[in-house]
């Protein structure tokens, strides 16, 4: 294990989150939050220290990061920056509790959107607006972020070997000849999706602070509201709908909106996770918005604004809410659920298995189904025309694999709480899904304040698992990886 290039990247990462708690610095200056400027500059100090100290083991002269190297430095990574970024909420005292302060900013960080505040009006500008910008860098990456921005990597693999750890979905590839452009290519387009958002926020009469705050949310689809009602607490079809367009846009693959830019949209448009997605998104909010038109008076209109805004929330893995769908009959909140787990797109901001995952597991239960009935034929399994590699495929079953596994642990660690069985099952795969509410106690009206600080840190791991796809976490806890020599 090459622990001086581990330390490299990870003291960079350190103060590059340092330097990102300086806009909320600002506004609690210049709102006179007094408690919070002194909360945010000690944090600040104490994160920029620790990563300067990180930095003085020097990057090595020889021998980078390698795949290990990257699987480690990417969980390292995101575990130190939750620690180190809820200290804001510490030293405040608006969150009292140090546990609580981790909950929040690994949900944060996450794009889950899991909370255990019970009164989030309560909350200063400056921790509002922290919390929101957590999902934002978290949406696309830390150290995708900070790739684009301070391009580190030689040019011997190691940008590959840190996306691929940090990046959602079965298979990374690069859009561009070189990585650091690539990771740039995707930040303009996240960037310039939401400035466009929050301009359109901004004309639907959203004042200047809730659009800032809520463009961050969307965008990485995090979820978490500036208001106890969440999205219902603005009353206005036009911004609700613009979120929910928005939502349900970050949740496809970025590689699509590039080559879209390029001019090959009409075949990133015909890719099968694509379409996939979008049928899903239609299809459950047509058999939702049939399923709850009695509770709106027969109003197909509310009905299905209601309907598509739940759905491309669940989805999309952002969490945001226009209503109670835990009050739902039980036929709408069992497609939410389903929704839940299989998320969005690869390669978009999204948590969940994934489309792209879920297409392949069918394709490949067609082929097994294909070959018990003829043994001896040979099936080729293909997406968008392309084969698809076997290692693929194997990594893809070893992931709904594991997948499984964590969640049948945690429901049983968190069902110690002896909470009910709806609150303890829909909260582990809310956690892990990246989504924020589930149904019953963690529904869109709860949160996860009642649950003891061993549920807190089973679901906070549960929501780094599904952030960073389950196997960076499970090789930092690998003897052989770090035995290893580098």
């Amino acid at each position: 294990m090459n622990i001086k290039a581990v330390g490299f990247y990870i003291g960079h990462v350190l103060r590059l989150l340092a330097a990102m708690m300086l806009p909320p610095l600002l506004i609690a200056f210049f709102a006179h939050e007094e408690g919070t400027v002194a909360a945010f500059a000690l944090s600040m100090g104490i994160t920029m220290a620790a990563g300067c100290i990180l930095l003085l083991l020097k990057r090595p002269g020889s021998g980078g990061v390698r795949p290990a190297e990257g699987f480690i430095t990417v969980s390292l990574s995101w575990i130190l920056i939750s620690l180190f970024g809820c200290l804001p909420f510490y030293f405040s005292r608006y969150i009292p509790r140090f546990v609580d302060c981790v909950f929040e900013t690994v949900s944060g960080f996450t794009t889950t959107g899991a909370t255990i505040l019970t009164d989030v009006e309560l909350l200063p500008n400056s921790l509002l607006y922290w919390r929101s910008f957590t999902h934002w860098i978290g949406g696309m990456g830390v150290l995708v972020f900070m790739m684009a921005v301070v391009p580190l990597a030689k040019g011997n693999g190691e940008s590959m070997h840190l996306l691929r750890a940090e990046s959602p979905g079965p298979v990374v590839g690069k859009l561009t000849a070189k990585m650091k452009d690539t990771t740039r290519v995707l930040y303009l387009i996240y960037i310039a999706m939401t400035v466009l958002l929050f301009v359109l926020l901004l004309a639907g009469g959203m004042p200047l602070f809730d659009s800032v705050v809520n463009a961050f949310a969307t965008a990485g689809t995090g979820g978490f509201g500036i208001k106890n009602a969440s999205i219902a607490a603005y009353q206005s079809r036009y911004l609700q709908t613009v979120i929910a367009v928005f939502m349900m846009l970050f949740g496809v693959n970025f590689n699509v909106y590039y080559f879209i830019l390029i001019g090959k949209g009409a075949q990133a448009l015909k890719g099968e996770e694509f379409r996939a997605y979008i049928g899903m998104v239609i299809a459950g909010t047509l058999m939702i918005a049939l399923n709850i038109l009695p509770l709106y008076g027969n109003s197909f209109a509310e009905a299905l604004h209601q309907s598509f805004f739940q759905v491309s929330s669940i989805i999309s893995t952002t969490g945001f809410a226009t209503a109670d769908f835990d009050k739902w009959p039980e036929f709408s909140r069992m497609i939410l659920m389903a929704l839940l787990i299989s998320g969005a797109s690869a390669g978009s901001t999204a948590g969940g298995i994934k489309v792209a995952r879920i297409v392949m597991l069918f394709k490949g239960l067609k082929a097994e189904v294909m070959r018990a009935v003829k043994p001896r034929r040979v099936v080729t399994i293909c997406m968008d025309g392309k084969r698809i590699d076997a290692s693929v495929m194997r990594g893809t079953y070893g992931y709904v694999a594991a997948f499984v596994a964590i969640c049948a642990a945690s429901m049983l660690l968190v069902s110690l709480d002896d909470f009910d069985f709806t609150t303890t099952v829909t909260g582990v795969l809310t956690c892990i899904g990246n989504v924020g509410p589930g149904l019953s106690m963690v529904g869109p009206s709860g949160n996860f304040s009642a649950f003891s600080d061993a549920s807190k840190l089973v679901l906070s791991l549960d929501m780094l698992f599904g952030r960073l796809e389950i196997f960076p976490l499970i090789l930092m806890f690998s003897p052989r990886i770090w035995g290893r020599r580098g």
